[in-house]
């Protein structure tokens, strides 16, 4: 499984590179804004900053919502390094779009997916990585693990390559059942990544050791 982290914080991406366990970056015009990142200029020059910390695929998200425009934002995009991956919206012109990068060989990353039909689309358009959004479902009352389970079974079914990357990860047991059910990608917020790190009994265990190996010297 591999470990996106979902931010454009850079102190938060550098501390998850520092780990050694971090495969990818994705982000969102919400993210941006968050960390005050505004206006075309700084979001390029933030993305190549961002790729220029880690190894692995970088999600960068159009604005436009038309076929034309996701196309001319995406090309952009897709040229700024080698790592991005452009992020779509799942609606219709955003299938065309896929399609056509994926023809040329450009990843994409189809977002906002909440049902296993849409995910079935975009896996036909080419899409190199599938977003479930499973919190998002979760705060609706809907099983949002369900849904991972169920897009798993028809990509396997059918052998479609695209990943099952695993978005709106609010939590560690996310990311836990994530892994069981066979997403290939996780992303989410860097406390729910270093929870895996913690348990009470690895805490105490140590403390012995340090401890008993006082009373020794």
């Amino acid at each position: 499984m591999k470990f996106f982290i979902d931010t454009a914080n850079l102190d938060q991406i550098k501390e998850a590179q520092a780990l050694g366990i971090l495969d990818g970056v994705t982000t969102n015009p919400s993210l941006m804004a968050k960390e005050g990142i505004t206006g075309k200029e700084n979001i390029i020059n933030h993305y190549k900053t961002i790729c220029n910390i880690v190894d692995g695929d970088v999600s960068a998200e159009v604005i436009a919502t038309d076929f034309e425009g996701m196309v001319r934002e995406g090309e952009a995009l897709a040229k700024l390094d080698s790592q991005i991956v452009v992020k779509l919206p799942m609606i219709a012109d955003g299938i065309k779009a896929c399609k056509y990068f994926s023809d040329k060989g450009i990843k994409t990353n189809v977002t906002l997916v909440f049902s296993a039909g849409q995910a079935l689309l975009a896996a036909k358009a080419g899409a190199t990585y599938v977003s479930p959004f499973i919190g998002r479902l979760d705060d609706v009352s809907t099983d949002g693990l369900s849904l991972i389970s169920e897009i798993r079974l028809i990509y396997d079914n059918y052998g479609y390559e695209t990943g099952i990357l695993a978005a709106s990860v609010r939590h560690t047991m996310h990311i836990i059942d994530c892994a069981k059910i066979g997403a290939d990608v996780m992303t989410g917020p860097l406390s729910a990544i270093k929870g895996l790190l913690k348990h009470p009994l690895t805490d105490i265990g140590l403390a012995k050791f340090l401890e008993d190996y006082k009373k020794g010297n």
